[in-house]
This record gives structure tokens, sequence and C-alpha cells, in this order.
């Protein structure tokens, strides 16, 4: 079985999503707040199962882009490991999507999870990052998206 087939939440992700990032400390306080885009695909052919870039730009003008490319594990699993992230992601009902991951600068002790709950019409998401670092949350951070394309 296939990534589509297994992971069909996944495969409704597919597309263009535009939004808003917000990150707050561990009271609440915002740290940091940017606009992106992201495009998530399930190329038939090539080299990765799943491929998503994520285009920030802040209102200063600065801009950063990033790739994710992911490798299908079966069970319906997705792992990703990059320069950057290395982590894993997978369904835990018919709406949400489960990610962990670590940025490799910062070491393992850093974790971060993350929920994405898909609207029932495909065209909202709402994500929420947690930052756990020495069991403690530090840091969260708020993303609303809507599909563009």
């Amino acid at each position: 079985m296939g990534i589509r087939e297994d992971m069909p939440l996944l495969a409704r992700h597919e597309g263009d999503w535009e939004g808003t990032y917000v990150h707050v400390d561990r009271d609440g306080k915002v740290i940091d707040t940017h606009r992106s885009r992201l495009s998530c695909r399930l190329p038939a052919d090539g080299e990765w199962d799943y491929y998503q870039v994520n285009e920030y730009t802040w209102d200063d003008g600065r801009t950063e882009e990033h790739r994710f490319p992911g490798s299908y594990r079966g069970g319906g699993r997705c792992a990703f490991d990059t320069e950057r992230i290395q982590g894993e992601f997978r369904a835990v009902d018919d709406d949400t999507i489960y990610l962990s991951w670590i940025y490799k600068e910062r070491g393992t002790d850093m974790r971060l999870f993350e929920l994405i709950v898909l609207s029932e019409d495909g065209r909202e998401r709402s994500r929420t990052w947690q930052w756990i670092s020495g069991g403690r949350c530090v840091r969260r951070t708020l993303i609303n998206e809507t599909r563009v394309s």
C-alpha cells in the first residue's frame, strides 16, 4: 500500500497554504510573528514520498525558505531527516496529524510536538507546537492556515 492509500488524511493536506505563525513564551507573551506559505506535495514519482516547502516572511522584510522531504515508512508513518530537523509524523484520527521532531543544532534536549487539525471541508487548518526542554514547555507556536490552492 502506498502513502496516499495508507495516509488519506495526509493526502487531504496536499496543496498550498497561507497563514500566520505566532510564537509565545512559556507565559504566553508574543515573542515572534510572521506570515507563511507552505507547499505540501505527495510526488507520484521521484526520490521522496512527501515534499514540503515552507516560506516565511516577517514585516521587516526578512524571509526564510526551508524544504522538508519525507520518506514513507509504512504503517501510516512518514519520517524526515534534513540538515536542520529530524522527526516523524502520523495521523491520530480522521482530522489530526501528530508530529514530533528535533532541531539538530539545539540537540535532543529540545523536542517539538505538533498537532495539525484539518477542517471538515479541507480549507482551513490549525496547528500548535509545544517546545519541550528538560521536560518543561518553554515555548508554543500557534499557526492558522487557509488553503490557497
